[in-house]
């Protein structure tokens, strides 16, 4: 299966998904899947539309162009992070290490559904115009801050610049294998990234 194969069809499930989906919706998810595989730029609105068995006037009816394409992908997805997170450490305020686990479940689950908005988020976001790009910023902020309140939490004395590197150390290593591990069944993929990730920041950060 190529990058662009297994990129299809993950344009915003997990955090976002549950409603039913539209022709807008089915457009989206064929331009995410390209925009993953051939990078933003080499992809053109008539390769989207080829691809997605819709005319130019019919693909402009959906949206004004590529860039907000890009934006109506990821704005709801970094919405949905925020909105998971809070909801995974409100569920335990006074147990960080379970809230942390919950944490780590929440957002493997989202990198193993999701790999064409991840391969977005890691190398198209600078493609977008200043507002919809501050936006997104000011969201994926506030979801760092979800795992820093837990992470100091769990690490008392902890200060909270280090614990944005802690987290930011974890989604990477969460985020590493959205195209990778194809020999391995994605549930044990899961539970590899869960238990890396939690062995990782359940150490003792002055060892």
């Amino acid at each position: 299966m190529t990058v662009e194969q297994q990129a299809t069809g993950t344009a915003a499930k997990g955090p976002v998904a549950g409603r039913r989906r539209s022709r807008r919706d089915e457009i989206l998810e064929i331009a995410v899947g390209l925009f993953a595989a051939r990078g933003y730029h080499g992809v053109s609105m008539d390769d989207i539309g080829a691809a997605a068995g819709v005319t130019g006037p019919a693909l402009y009816h959906h949206f004004a162009g590529k860039e907000a394409m890009l934006a109506a992908a990821l704005i709801p997805v970094s919405e949905g992070l925020l909105a998971g997170g809070r909801e995974r450490a409100a569920a335990h305020p006074a147990d960080p290490r379970t809230a942390l686990e919950s944490l780590i479940d929440f957002h493997v689950d989202f990198a193993l559904a999701n790999p064409a908005v991840i391969a977005l988020h890691l190398h198209e976001l600078d493609r977008l115009p200043e507002d919809p790009r501050r936006q997104i910023r000011r969201l994926q902020r506030l979801y760092v801050e979800e795992w820093v309140v837990v992470l100091t939490a769990l690490h008392p004395g902890l200060p909270a610049g280090e614990g944005r590197v802690l987290a930011h150390a974890a989604f990477g290593l969460m985020n590493s294998t959205p195209f990778l591990g194809g020999e391995v069944d994605q549930a044990r993929r899961a539970r590899l990234l869960r238990t890396a990730t939690l062995t990782a920041l359940l150490a003792d950060p002055d060892q």
